[in-house]
């Protein structure tokens, strides 16, 4: 596998076709790069801008083979895609980056946490239930009395923005949490009394240096992120830690790309990790307009193997996820937002608003995070007066 930098008129193949694959591919097209994309659907948002899209299912392992041919390096807009294209990409001689492990590490509920303790960072308190027991509803309330009450239950894979998680608060719950995750492979995790959440987004090339974006803030309505915002109002002391933390992610892990590290904050202002996600992120989508390299330009650049461009934070910053509920009175006002002159504005190019699912976001840009706070939620308090 060729260590020599993928140069601009390179393609860039993508798998997954979200919001995360668009923005890359936005970036790409700044940078003269082509872009492929490959999903199981049509017209996606990533689609709508790619040079190539590719429609087919991911264990359609011929049309992997096909789709890698074409490209010069391969990386991930979600994680949640089967190891064997990672395998396929790489049996090819196409680089993959992150690489496999990465993928196969944090697809999992159950290997992530298992990664992470093992290399001695924090994490809440958890115990795997593996669904194939026989005895899984008595592993789990035993479980439940080493974790204590309350606790969360999650499935080990395919879960995000709260979906296939259950709170038990005490033990008459346990047998209904386990019945509304479908009896899959869980992983039961202590509940944390938090004090904040917090992300670090970081970048690792392939020389290993490292870039971060510093400690983002975020701020959830229903499992789903609502807002960030940048610099997080936290210490230096914790800030330096949580970077530490991040830092140490990616290098245990040997990322070339970007990955969130999401964590909480305890009453005791200690860290623990609560999830990895080994891509661009959503608390990190202000960084298109807020810093001097954007999440998606430094995704790019890593899995090019090109230099980490500065992660300088040019202005305090906040985002508002937009979701499909503000379609619900019909078409936002648009122009009500783009009014206040240092909001900007990001539509993912969904055609069907629903409940929950995420639209675009609003970036304010301000003098210090509470204004900017503000100005962002002023902003799409806009979007429905219409």
């Amino acid at each position: 596998m060729t260590t020599d930098p993928i140069l601009p008129g390179s393609t860039i193949g993508v798998f997954g076709s979200g919001q995360l694959g668009r923005m890359l591919a936005l970036a790409a097209r700044a940078m003269g790069y082509r872009i492929h994309t490959f999903s199981p659907e049509h017209g996606s948002p990533t689609g709508q801008v790619a040079d190539r899209e590719v429609c087919a299912a991911y264990d359609d392992l011929d049309a992997v083979r096909d789709f890698v041919r074409h490209v010069h390096v391969v990386t991930f807009e979600f994680e949640n895609v089967a190891a064997a294209v990672a395998e396929i990409a790489a049996e090819a001689g196409v680089p993959v980056r992150p690489g496999g492990r990465v993928l196969h590490t944090t697809q999992q509920r159950i290997r992530e946490k298992q990664f992470l303790a093992a290399a001695g960072l924090p994490v809440t308190p958890f115990v795997p239930i593996p669904a194939g027991d026989r005895d899984a509803a008595h592993e789990l309330l035993a479980a439940l009395e080493r974790i204590g009450y309350p606790a969360i239950l999650k499935t080990a894979a395919f879960g995000y923005d709260g979906k296939g998680q259950a709170r038990i608060a005490g033990p008459e719950d346990a047998l209904a949490a386990w019945q509304s995750i479908g009896h899959q492979d869980a992983i039961l995790e202590a509940q944390v009394d938090f004090e904040r959440e917090v992300s670090v987004v970081a970048a690792r090339g392939s020389d290993g240096d490292f870039a971060h974006w510093g400690v983002i803030e975020n701020s959830h309505v229903d499992h789903i992120l609502d807002v960030s915002v940048a610099p997080a109002p936290v210490s230096e002391r914790l800030a330096a830690e949580a970077v530490e933390l991040a830092h140490a992610v990616l290098a245990q892990l040997d990322v070339i790309g970007v990955l969130c590290v999401e964590m909480f904050v305890d009453r005791r202002e200690c860290l623990l990790i609560n999830e990895l996600a080994p891509r661009p992120h959503n608390s990190g989508h202000l960084t298109i307009d807020a810093s001097v390299t954007s999440q998606f330009e430094q995704q790019l650049r890593a899995i090019c193997g090109l230099p980490l461009g500065s992660t300088e934070l040019l202005r305090p910053a906040a985002m508002a996820n937009l979701l499909g509920d503000l379609w619900a009175g019909g078409e936002p006002d648009w122009a009500a937002a783009c009014a206040l002159r240092d909001v900007k504005l990001h539509l993912y190019g969904k055609q069907a608003a629903r409940k929950g699912r995420k639209m675009g976001h609003l970036t304010a840009l301000a003098g210090t995070i509470g204004d900017a706070r503000e100005l962002v939620l002023a902003a799409r308090a806009r979007l429905a007066q219409g």
